[in-house]
């Protein structure tokens, strides 16, 4: 039984992921796990992609680059995609939101291809990614999540941290009724 949980905190690219992570490290000392940087370092990939700009993710190494590292817990996992982490690894999975035009102008300054931007846009509009959290893990351990200001985002963060507090308390082997590791989603 992990002593701190994993969580996965995903959506499209431009939601605040990384904000949310960053701050959520800080907070609760676990490690902020940046899947883009995993697998520019360990060499998660097959080729780049030159109309996206973005390397395709050879998902076979990636998982067996993070296995270790998630099997000892304390894990925030940010990444845009949540369906290849097997569930027994994942205690939380938020889903972050934002509207579309505020989507649209943070993918605008980080002047995204065109084709990329718009398929993002599209994403983010039928809620792909919630619906392959929802599709992926237990009903109440996906959380969804609204991020369009920085008032939200602090919000979502004291939701998470406080969170992790209570999952440690229930998975505590004196306390909490229930101590097989699967604290409450209720972020």
């Amino acid at each position: 039984m992990r002593s701190n949980p994993n969580i996965v905190v995903t959506g499209t690219p431009g939601v605040g992921k990384t904000t949310h992570c960053e701050a959520l490290a800080e907070r609760t000392g676990l490690r902020h796990v940046s899947v883009n940087q995993v697998v520019k370092d360990r060499g998660c990939h097959e080729e780049w992609d030159e109309e996206y700009l973005s390397w395709i993710v050879d998902e076979d190494k990636l998982l067996d680059a993070l296995e270790e590292e998630v099997k000892a817990g304390g894990c925030i996992i940010d990444w845009h995609a949540c369906d290849l982490f097997p569930e027994r690894w994942i205690d939380l999975v938020v889903v972050l939101r934002v509207d579309s035009s505020t989507l649209y102008d943070r993918l605008s300054a980080r002047k995204y291809p065109e084709a990329k931007l718009q398929e993002n846009l599209d994403s983010e509009i039928m809620e792909v990614l919630l619906q392959e959290a929802r599709e992926s893990y237990a009903e109440e351990i996906v959380v969804e999540l609204t991020s369009n200001t920085t008032d939200e985002m602090e919000s979502n963060v004291d939701r998470i941290e406080a969170w992790v507090k209570q999952w440690k308390e229930n998975t505590r082997p004196e306390g909490g009724k229930d101590g097989d590791g699967n604290g409450t989603g209720e972020a």
